[in-house]
C-alpha cells in the first residue's frame, strides 16, 4: 500500500505521522525552547521512563526486493501522559534517533498535547507549523544544491 492510499484510508493517521516526523527531525533546542515558551504547560507523568536502544534495520533493495538486515541503529523512546487540568489522560509516544532521552520525552509530550483539544490548535501552530517550514527549506535549499552539479547524459545515434 502506497503512502498516498495509507493518507486516503486514515487521514488523522498521516496527519500524526506527520507532526510526529516533524519533531523527532527537529533539533532538541528547538524543542526545548518551544516547552518553554509555553505559559501553561500541563501536568504529565511517564508511562514509560526515557530509554535509550538499539533497533535493527529491515530494508529492501529497491523497495521490492528479499528484506535483509542493514545493521542496528541507537534510539531513543518515552511515553508520556497528560494528567490533571493539563489533559484527559492523552498518551503520547517519542522516538528519536540517537541517545537523547529527552529529545524523546519531549516529543511524547508534544504528541499527548496534540491529542487535546485543548493544545492541538496552539501546538500546530506554533511548534509543528514553524518546524515543518523549517525542515522543508533546509530540504529545499538541498535539493537545489544537488540540481546544481546534475548532469544529463545522452547518446547520440549515428545514422549507420
Amino acid at each position: 500500500m502506497s503512502l498516498d492510499t495509507a493518507a486516503e484510508l486514515c487521514p488523522e493517521r498521516s496527519e500524526r505521522q506527520h507532526r510526529l516526523a516533524v519533531l523527532a527531525k527537529a533539533p532538541l533546542d528547538q524543542l526545548e525552547a518551544a516547552w518553554e515558551a509555553l505559559d501553561d504547560k500541563p501536568a504529565h507523568r511517564l508511562l514509560r521512563r526515557s530509554e535509550t536502544g538499539l533497533v535493527m534495520l529491515r530494508v529492501r533493495i529497491g523497495g521490492t526486493g528479499p528484506q535483509f538486515n542493514l545493521g542496528e541503529m541507537t534510539m531513543s523512546r518515552a511515553a508520556v501522559q497528560l494528567v490533571g487540568d493539563g489533559g484527559a489522560g492523552e498518551t503520547g509516544f517519542g522516538h528519536v534517533a540517537g541517545r537523547s532521552t529527552r529529545h524523546a520525552e519531549l516529543v511524547a509530550l508534544f504528541d499527548a498535547m496534540l491529542q487535546s483539544a485543548r493544545w492541538h490548535d496552539v501546538i500546530g501552530e506554533t511548534v509543528i507549523e514553524p518546524l515543518a517550514m523549517e525542515q522543508q527549506a533546509v530540504r529545499a535549499a538541498e535539493a537545489a544544491k544537488v540540481a546544481a552539479s546534475r548532469v544529463d547524459f545522452f547518446t547520440m545515434v549515428r545514422g549507420e
